[in-house]
């Protein structure tokens, strides 16, 4: 039975650009290398927030979020890692896709712009992921589909502290925050649309 997984409505709205077919075909037929990669993400992820807690241990607002949002992201990852060990899926780690890297790339180096490039390039790979989790549940094997489904929500509340937080942290205006939003919502929706050689779970349009 397909799993029907609603994406959120604001994930919905935050997103201009959905992820393509041409990817979620490519995924249905390289499960063991999207449950591999997703594992290698969630540690990334963990590794994110806990970033956060070096740079900035003095915002302790920050510093107390990113500390339970590292918990999280692990336990997201033990719970991949015990999916792949029921398929016989190795574990081993992967060379980073372009996608986060492109999009950290154009973080800026100044404060407190970096800090909230950070943020805001963290509520778009959050947004990104809660999106694919949606489109691709429906297209699993039913286990792995309700896996991916349940993590709907945690996706989108980590989108919401990040946006929350470069609200909050950085001292600046909405409106240069929408500005430089959009921005990094134009270079994101080019590394999900453009032809990538790599599958990953972030990657682009398939080859």
């Amino acid at each position: 039975m397909a799993v029907n997984a609603q994406l959120p409505e604001n994930i919905a709205a935050f997103l201009p650009t959905a992820t393509p077919d041409e990817w979620l075909d490519a995924a249905t037929t390289r499960l063991p290398l999207m449950l591999l990669d997703h594992a290698n993400c969630e540690l990334k992820a963990a590794s994110t927030a806990l970033g956060f807690l070096y740079r900035y241990p003095e915002r302790t607002a920050l510093a107390q979020r990113m500390s339970r949002l590292a918990r999280e992201e692990l336990r997201h990852f033990e719970q991949v890692r015990s999916i792949m060990d029921d398929m016989d899926i190795p574990f081993e780690r992967l060379t980073a896709s372009r996608y986060a890297g492109g999009l950290r790339d154009a973080a800026r180096r100044d404060e407190p712009n970096k800090l909230l490039d950070l943020l805001l390039i963290g509520a778009l790979i959050e947004a990104r992921s809660c999106e694919r989790f949606a489109k691709i549940a429906p297209r699993l094997p039913e286990k792995l589909g309700k896996f991916y489904g349940g993590l709907l929500a945690s996706e989108a509340r980590h989108f919401e502290h990040y946006i929350a937080f470069a609200k909050t942290e950085c001292g600046v205006s909405d409106a240069e925050i929408e500005v430089r939003l959009e921005e990094l919502k134009k270079i994101e929706a080019a590394l999900i649309l453009d032809p990538d050689p790599e599958f990953r779970f972030h990657s682009g349009r398939p080859l």
